[in-house]
């Protein structure tokens, strides 16, 4: 990939094809100091306010660095390496990393040694782009302060508060609004489907766990559907096109949303998953369709429960999860609660917290 230039105009070869890029997106990313402050990299002009007729009427390149002369008077220089760079980011953003599927046999995944300032270092860059592949990422010896699950969401991006509040204690209570807060055994599923929108990324910390059982579960949603629309056409059809209506009542509080179980992106690809079968309500169809929405639906539960696609693992003390609410479904394993205590303090963050560290993290490190 490679610019090239005539006298008037700038082109853009990617060994495939060759276009022009067209002047005023040139022309807006001017860098003088009267057009751009240099701190945060924001204009200091509304390129709404410029003429669209706007053309080159000279370049001079300096060894790779483009002197551009406009129409309407201005001029500045960019290097090619800056064109190319944001043509490549295009197709490189955070959410564009390949996911990988996954089922039973990834149970040797890696985990990430939690270190002081990890933030700003090279292992948090790999380890976001191992969450942006696999859709989960555990960090072990993560110190048990109390609320720190919000100093670390926190020194990530900004922590998505929800009627749970900011943060919310994971162990067995009386009278609890949520099945999360007992000792049973929670079958796989997602969190908050009834929200608008649903949070992305959820982060669970171990403060404790001296019981045998409530070991924690995850299965890959994004496998699971990939499996329904090779093998079950109709059922995928269905799935992703049929909304269904997921419901959540509190004394204080009725949520609702609608969502396919399997929601795809304008391209038709896998785009986020809701399952949580305490919740949701299928709307009145016709018949035959509601007979074969319900297959498709017990089929993608099979699935789902399958121990096939589940992994099984134990978070121990100081472990912390941080998994894409998006694409995975979490459960775990029945405990006794008179055994000892299992006790994780959780919440939310969204998408643009991940996204912006691994990009800020890309540019530190020149990556």
């Amino acid at each position: 990939m490679k610019i090239e230039i005539d006298s008037k105009k700038v082109f853009i070869n990617s060994g495939n094809n060759k276009e022009e890029i067209h002047p005023f997106w040139l022309r807006e990313r001017i860098n003088n100091e009267d057009a751009l402050d240099k701190g945060n990299q924001q204009r200091l002009f509304d390129p709404n306010s410029i003429n669209t007729n706007i053309y080159i009427e000279k370049i001079e390149n300096e060894d790779g660095l483009l002197n551009l002369f406009f129409n309407d008077g201005t001029n500045y220089k960019i290097k090619e390496d800056q064109i190319l760079n944001e043509y490549k980011s295009q197709n490189l953003d955070p959410i564009s990393i390949d996911k990988i599927k996954w089922d039973s046999n990834f149970n040797n995944f890696q985990k990430f040694k939690f270190e002081n300032d990890i933030f700003e270092k090279k292992i948090m860059y790999d380890l976001l782009v191992s969450f942006y592949k696999y859709g989960f990422v555990v960090l072990t010896n993560v110190t048990t302060e109390d609320n720190f699950i919000i100093k670390f969401a926190n020194s990530i991006g900004s922590v998505r508060r929800t009627n749970f509040g900011e943060f919310f204690n994971v162990r067995s209570v009386p009278n609890p609004n949520d099945l999360a807060y007992t000792s049973l055994a929670l079958s796989p599923h997602t969190d908050n489907p009834y929200r608008k929108p649903v949070p992305c990324v959820q982060l669970l910390h171990c403060i404790t766990n001296n019981v045998s059982g409530g070991n924690s579960t995850l299965v890959d949603g994004y496998t699971v559907s990939e499996k329904i629309k090779e093998d079950y056409p109709e059922y995928y059809e269905i799935l992703s096109s049929v909304k269904v209506k997921f419901k959540f009542i509190d004394k204080t509080v009725v949520l609702e949303d609608m969502s396919e179980l399997i929601k795809l992106d304008e391209k038709n690809n896998f785009k986020q998953v809701r399952f949580s079968p305490r919740l949701d309500y299928a709307p009145i169809l016709e018949k035959s369709k509601l007979d074969l929405f319900y297959k498709a639906r017990n089929k993608i539960s099979e699935l789902y429960n399958s121990d096939k696609y589940k992994v099984e693992f134990k978070l121990e003390t100081g472990d912390l999860l941080m998994m894409d609410n998006h694409r995975l479904l979490h459960g775990r394993t029945k405990y006794d609660v008179n055994e000892g205590d299992r006790y994780l303090q959780g919440c939310y963050i969204d998408f643009d917290s991940t996204e912006g560290k691994l990009r800020h993290l890309k540019r530190k490190f020149n990556l």
